[in-house]
């Protein structure tokens, strides 16, 4: 037994204070551009991620996007509460439904961990 190697998942955290807040093998999409919108003032490359952990969900509203009108909420770490993106309530637009449920965090908001 001593010849066993232990895999672990690789991580992203939150910048700031290295909190776990994704799986790598939770992503679902990594080509998201994220442009400075209203209420959502973000900006730069994003990861969608089918799970997220130890986030909290802030107040859901209704937000116009370059792919139509959702419902969001932005996603805080649940350490230091740092803004790191949001998560999809809904998708009005029938393209977009594959969005629902899911959470995007913006690559420069997060860092790779036991990689």
């Amino acid at each position: 037994m001593d010849n066993m190697i232990s895999i672990s998942p690789r991580l992203y955290a939150c910048y700031n204070c290295h909190n776990h807040v994704a799986l790598h093998d939770d992503i679902v999409s990594k080509t998201f551009r994220v442009l400075a919108i209203r209420r959502l003032a973000h900006h730069g490359r994003a990861f969608l991620f089918s799970h997220v952990m130890n986030v909290v969900t802030g107040i859901v509203h209704e937000q116009q996007m370059l792919t139509g009108l959702h419902r969001v909420a932005e996603v805080s770490c649940s350490d230091c509460g740092e803004v790191l993106g949001w998560t999809y309530e809904k998708a009005y637009e029938e393209t977009q439904k594959y969005k629902e449920g899911k959470t995007v965090l913006e690559k420069f908001k997060i860092v790779k961990d036991n990689w």
